[in-house]
């Protein structure tokens, strides 16, 4: 049923549009901003896309430092080489340039400095934070993970190689600035696997038992963005059309989940994305989706008919079938964009399947999903998985 008491804000001010990149020196300088430290990649910085922000910021008269050391699943030592160098230079902004782990490594970062005692781990949970961080700028470059709008920071603790995650409102960015021609230059894997991210957001936000009327509005036609572009966009990377749409699909994810949480799916994906296993966070998401879904149906069959219709799919005799064919339609698009389709094909071994599950149940996004499930229960979505069509 949906929650009809609820409070709905985004605090972050979303600037949107072909390039709306050209105003980041004026939105610098509205935070109060005058020193700049770029968090980004390699990637980032092999694309042009980092010459062009400097160019920018240089125009506006933004000093700026670069820091692009951030690898996938960033390493909570990538985080305090940062801070250090956000702090030796003086810097009063923070901007991340790039997908989720280079604007959760911003976000740690301004968080970082302006919190110094114990280490960056001590701040692992939800609410640790206790001092304003620097105001951050997120510029995402893919179409997925929504860090742009969320509270979190997700990291890879480098002692045991666990992922983690710092959750704070005093970590949302104050501005996200959201220009579909910085997506073009995603390959068609990343644009296929963020893309499924964006989806896994849309679906498990839409069915939690937290929902809103507002969540749902925003989860179901992220869910129909996602259903028309994501093949175009994989296919024909320089559609633009298919590119605005994705990054449009993935800023209404993000508005949803973040006042719903998650699920099962990103309850798993974390360990997935621990250890020796480290698969990137989209992909995770994608090889178990459809098998969360499966088990989940009992417990919102009129929200996952709800996704079969905005995925393009007819009604069928019963509301069963119908929410069925949410399941039959996630699995089409996956293998359309040619994503692997089960756990066995990117290495994952049975033998991994108990830890993987112990990992996932300490996850808060099990509170709110749809199914109550136990343990055993996540080993036999993983096993449904591994075998996946």
């Amino acid at each position: 049923m949906n929650n009809l008491n609820f409070l709905f804000s985004i605090p972050t001010l979303i600037v949107f549009g072909c390039n709306s990149i050209e105003e980041l020196g004026k939105r610098v300088k509205e935070i109060g901003g005058s020193k700049a430290i770029l968090v980004t990649d390699k990637g980032i910085v092999n694309s042009g896309i980092l010459e062009e922000i400097k160019t920018i910021l240089s125009k506006d008269d933004i000093e700026f430092v670069i820091f692009d050391e951030v690898e996938p699943n960033p390493f909570d030592t990538t985080i305090e080489r940062g801070t250090n160098v956000a702090i030796k230079e003086s810097c009063d902004v923070v901007i991340g340039i790039g997908g989720g782990s280079s604007m959760d490594s911003a976000k740690a970062i301004a968080m970082r400095v302006t919190n110094r005692d114990g280490s960056l781990l001590d701040y692992v949970g939800i609410n640790k934070v206790k001092n304003i961080p620097l105001p951050i700028i997120a510029v995402p470059t893919t179409s997925g993970t929504a860090s742009e709008l969320t509270i979190f920071s997700v990291l890879t603790n480098s002692r045991d190689m666990t992922k983690i995650s710092i959750g704070s409102d005093l970590l949302t960015p104050k501005i996200a600035i959201c220009d579909p021609i910085l997506t073009v230059s995603m390959p068609p894997n990343v644009t296929a696997t963020t893309g499924m991210d964006a989806l896994t957001h849309a679906v498990e936000s839409y069915v939690t038992t937290v929902s809103t009327p507002v969540t749902k509005a925003l989860a179901l036609e992220s869910i129909r963005l996602i259903s028309i572009n994501l093949r175009r966009a994989v296919s024909r990377g320089e559609d633009l059309q298919a590119r605005s749409n994705m990054l449009l699909a993935s800023l209404l994810a993000g508005m949803a989940f973040r006042h719903t949480r998650l699920g099962i799916a990103h309850a798993l994906a974390m360990p997935l994305g621990s250890w020796d296993i480290r698969l990137p966070h989209g992909l995770a998401n994608a090889l178990v989706l459809p098998y969360v879904m499966e088990f989940n149906l009992p417990g919102n069959l009129e929200g996952y008919a709800e996704i079969a219709i905005a995925m393009g799919e007819s009604p069928g005799s019963t509301i069963r079938e119908t929410a069925l064919k949410s399941v039959k339609a996630v699995k089409e698009l996956i293998k359309d964009i040619g994503l692997p389709r089960n756990l066995k094909s990117v290495g994952v071994k049975k033998e991994d399947f108990d830890r993987i599950a112990e990992e996932a149940m300490k996850s808060g996004n099990l509170a709110v999903n749809p199914r109550v499930c136990r343990k055993e229960d996540l080993i036999s979505i993983l096993e449904a998985s591994y075998e996946g069509e």
